[in-house]
């Protein structure tokens, strides 16, 4: 099968893989907020070994461009990738800790600058910039003050919650586009089905007009 059907399944099957892969998001997301701790680890590797991957690749990449202005600076920046990646492997809890305290420090923040912002400029959206201020200071303070122990369950929290809402979008894109898809392939073998019978007709009358032709010939 060729053509326009061939395209249409084709693009089928890429929107039910994309909403398979969305699924299995989902429920890694799911599964995360269940084990936060387990996530808060599983995203400690990720991040390492991202970083040390990306080391790796960018060490290759300076090499490959040595002799020019920016090598030592590209080896410079591979090298601090590599350890980076290698103390964050080797030492996931430490560095969920840092990244907790880090992460509660800016909503503390964020959430102090958005507050002493609403007050000052009293905007159109002065109430939304003040709730989201109180939010962001009242968070940051109660993953502060639970420090260390937060540490277990702040991260994987997050990470969990960006894998479920990932999920979420990619399946509603993949259900969204086989049903576009659907839609049009049906749209066209519509308009297949509707040509049809006028070619048929169109193809009648040409027969039905060679035979004319042959029998005044005969007849001359």
């Amino acid at each position: 099968m060729t053509g326009p059907a061939a395209e249409g399944k084709k693009l089928s099957r890429s929107f039910s893989w994309l909403t398979l892969l969305g699924i299995l998001l989902v429920v890694a997301g799911l599964v995360g907020l269940v084990y936060t701790g387990v996530a808060t680890l599983t995203s400690m590797l990720l991040f390492g070994w991202l970083l040390l991957i990306g080391g790796l690749v960018g060490l290759l990449h300076a090499i490959q461009s040595r002799g020019t202005s920016f090598f030592w600076l590209g080896v410079v920046v591979a090298a601090l990738n590599i350890a980076a990646g290698v103390v964050v492997i080797r030492h996931p809890e430490g560095t969920a800790e840092a990244l907790t305290m880090f992460a509660a420090l800016l909503f503390l923040t964020g959430g102090v600058f958005r507050l002493v912002g609403s007050v000052v400029v009293r905007g159109p959206q002065f109430g939304w910039t003040l709730l989201q201020g109180a939010f962001g200071l009242l968070l940051g303070l109660l993953v502060l003050f639970d420090w260390p122990h937060s540490s277990l369950y702040v991260l994987g929290t997050f990470f969990s919650l960006a894998l479920l809402f990932d999920g979420l979008g990619l399946v509603a894109f993949g259900v969204g586009g086989r049903r576009v898809v659907g839609l049009v392939s049906d749209q066209m073998a519509a308009e297949r089905k509707a040509t049809e019978p006028t070619e048929r007709t169109q193809g009648a009358e040409g027969k039905g007009k060679t035979s004319e032709g042959h029998q005044k010939r005969s007849h001359n």
